[in-house]
């Protein structure tokens, strides 16, 4: 498995250099993540690399590259089974949790769709109406021009473009 760290949250997170790295085989094991603050609190945002499926957690508390793994695995197997998607988490992204590298962001396409989706993030986590986890939902029904079929010009949500994935895969239509 394979998460792209920002540079602010490699930092954080007192990760030496990183190298890129091309997207993982597995489709479900790639994921990218930066951190953020609204209204004085410290977030992480992860989002699936090439869906943009993504989930906001706490940053507090998070004071190493083991610790950080072991919460953000946690946040998305909660927040995948939530959302009905708990058996893609554990017949794919599970077991390719047995080892996880960071790496480099993997191009200006998804740090600029995660910036998108960080001001959104920002946006209801500074009303104090909204937990992480209620902003996660709406994350993931956000339109994105990054994710547009190609050749339709239609926008597509982070939720849609997971869906498209595990039809795609192999093993697709049993999870």
């Amino acid at each position: 498995m394979i998460i792209r760290l920002s540079h602010r949250l490699k930092t954080q997170l007192k990760v030496g250099s990183l190298l890129a790295a091309p997207l993982d085989g597995d489709i479900y094991a790639d994921w990218s993540a930066r951190s953020f603050t609204a209204d004085r609190t410290w977030y992480i945002l992860l989002s699936h690399t090439r869906s943009l499926y993504s989930v906001v957690m706490f940053g507090r508390g998070i004071t190493h590259d083991g610790l950080f793994i072991s919460r953000a695995l946690d946040n998305i197997r909660e927040f995948m089974s939530e959302y009905g998607l708990g058996l893609i988490y554990l017949n794919f992204l599970a077991p390719a949790a047995a080892l996880v590298g960071f790496c480099k962001p993997l191009n200006k396409s998804v740090t600029g769709s995660m910036n998108e989706l960080e001001a959104t993030a920002k946006f209801y986590l500074q009303t104090g109406e909204w937990s992480p986890f209620a902003v996660g939902f709406k994350l993931n029904e956000t339109l994105l021009s990054a994710l547009a079929l190609p050749g339709t010009g239609d926008y597509a949500t982070p939720r849609e473009a997971l869906k498209r994935l595990g039809l795609s895969h192999p093993a697709g239509s049993s999870a």
